[in-house]
């Protein structure tokens, strides 16, 4: 492999809490290798634009604390043409880059994947996603910050929750993946949890509402994974009034404020951390790979690993829910 001198860093696909962390990481650890930085704006499609800028140490000054991504990012569809990714590493050897950090999910992993397989081109993935969706870490950067923000609002809607008897049916992102609601449910005591990895009863969950009119609990919180089978807030929604007509039912989705937000220090942490040993990693031969956290201990899976083989739920901790609502 040709010695690397120069790196080049990207944000793709949905942004996430961590990310600028991420960049202040890769491009400081770089520098202090004496390695040139430069970043990539808008994703795969600034690679193809040749939207790029170097990147010094003051550059990622003051970023650490700040939500989304100062790379921008944006869903590239040139880059899935064998012509814009041709054109994508023209620019890059113009610019005499020698390797890639790429931060973002399973898309942005996908696209590296093959980029790196066409141009034998060495590319480390960083976990950048609030869906913690990926195989090979046990925290994706941005997942806990989108779910503290998913506690605090229902705590907020709990208030009012208890104070007008309604149930409340809280919508949150996981198009493929639960984890977000599973882990807030758990954290804000929902009565039920709906994920798309475990299929959603509406008869059973009718049952449950009775049950708990029975035992005078007038209020309610479900949270539901907006990819459950069930069909989304409103659909489950529409289903629970067909049937139970003695909650007074209202619908929050909390749509992209998930995405948002000053990250949390454990989102901070882990960025710097998996930062740092992308580029130890890089000089020392490796890519193809993407960077985790598993068991305190840092690990590289492949791209076709990572993104093949999502990670799995726990679907204990589903039981663990419903039975502490009771």
């Amino acid at each position: 492999m040709k010695k690397i001198k120069k790196i080049g860093i990207l944000t793709s696909g949905g942004d996430s809490p961590g990310m600028n962390a991420a960049i202040r990481a890769v491009a400081r650890t770089a520098i202090h290798q004496n390695l040139e930085v430069c970043g990539i704006y808008r994703g795969y499609q600034g690679l193809i634009n040749g939207d790029f800028t170097s990147l010094h140490s003051r550059s990622v000054s003051n970023i650490i604390q700040r939500g989304g991504t100062i790379l921008k990012s944006t869903r590239s569809t040139e880059f899935m043409s064998v012509e814009g990714r041709k054109k994508a590493y023209d620019n890059l050897m113009k610019n005499n880059i020698n390797a890639l950090v790429v931060i973002g999910g399973d898309g942005t992993f996908r696209g590296a994947n093959i980029f790196r397989i066409e141009y034998d081109f060495p590319i480390i993935g960083l976990p950048g996603t609030i869906d913690n969706d990926l195989y090979g870490t046990d925290f994706t950067i941005g997942y806990d910050t989108a779910i503290n923000t998913v506690v605090e609002a229902v705590d907020k809607i709990r208030d009012t929750a208890d104070s007008h008897d309604r149930l409340f049916i809280i919508e949150v992102m996981g198009r493929d993946a639960g984890f977000i609601a599973l882990r807030s449910g758990i954290a804000t005591g929902a009565e039920k949890i709906l994920v798309p990895e475990s299929p959603t009863y509406i008869n059973n969950l009718i049952r449950l509402l009775q049950h708990d009119w029975s035992k005078n609990k007038t209020s309610g919180i479900i949270i539901v994974a907006e990819g459950d089978d069930s069909g989304g807030a409103f659909e489950v929604a529409r289903k629970i009034n067909e049937n139970f007509d003695f909650f007074d039912t209202r619908i929050t989705i909390l749509g992209h404020i998930q995405r948002g937000g000053s990250p949390t220090a454990m989102d901070r942490v882990l960025a710097s951390i998996l930062g740092y040993n992308t580029i130890i990693a890089l000089l020392d031969g490796q890519h193809g790979v993407m960077a985790g956290q598993v068991n305190k201990e840092i690990i590289f899976t492949p791209f076709e690993k990572s993104i093949k083989h999502n990670r799995k739920m726990n679907l204990k901790l589903l039981e663990i829910a419903r039975i502490l609502a009771l």
